[in-house]
């Protein structure tokens, strides 16, 4: 079976899971690696918290996810959230199209994934195949087990909210990479063969 460094990113609500994303893909952009996926950030008006985009993650491109208020076209509902199904769409079309890349993100997968089957389901799809050479998963503590029984997964990080998820991801590149990425290199070959 190929090797696929898989790992999954778990932490509550505001711990900086799409910050700590946002910042492994500028160090390994750094590093000359192609990253591509999607993040999901927040929509903030002041402190408060009223929608989630979807952004392609090779491109830059954002579209609006999530709203807090149910109204057309977000009429998907899902928790306090409501979803604009054309951008579940689009951001299935983004994942399918991320691969190969060396840096494979998927912000997040979730509750409308593991146990509704719909969302974004081609990244599980997408994470199966050994065309990357690492990916990063983002999953709530409460679906890590769904996740692992789906999943390779190499290893689980944890952030909560007393970590500085950007500090957090240049120390967790830093300790992966050894400064020669010889680990990600050596998995990225055995995957290859």
């Amino acid at each position: 079976m190929d090797v696929i460094p898989i790992w999954l990113l778990t932490g509550p609500r505001a711990a900086g899971k799409t910050t700590f994303c946002r910042h492994l893909a500028e160090h390994t952009r750094r590093a000359g690696w192609d990253v591509a996926g999607l993040l999901s950030p927040a929509v903030l008006e002041g402190e408060v918290k009223t929608g989630i985009l979807a952004e392609d993650l090779r491109t830059g491109e954002t579209r609006p996810l999530a709203s807090a208020a149910c109204h057309p076209p977000f009429d998907l509902s899902l928790g306090d959230w409501y979803l604009d199904r054309a951008v579940i769409a689009w951001g299935s079309h983004v994942l399918e199209a991320s691969l190969p890349c060396d840096l494979f993100i998927v912000d997040e997968l979730g509750p409308l994934e593991f146990e509704l089957g719909g969302g974004w389901l081609i990244a599980l799809t997408a994470l199966r195949q050994p065309q990357y050479r690492l990916g990063l998963v983002v999953v709530r503590p409460e679906l890590l087990e769904n996740a692992q029984a789906s999943l390779p997964v190499a290893g689980i990080i944890s952030l909560d909210n007393s970590k500085d998820p950007a500090a957090e991801a240049r120390a967790w590149w830093e300790q992966l990479s050894g400064g020669s990425h010889d680990y990600i290199d050596h998995a990225w070959h055995l995957g290859q063969r």
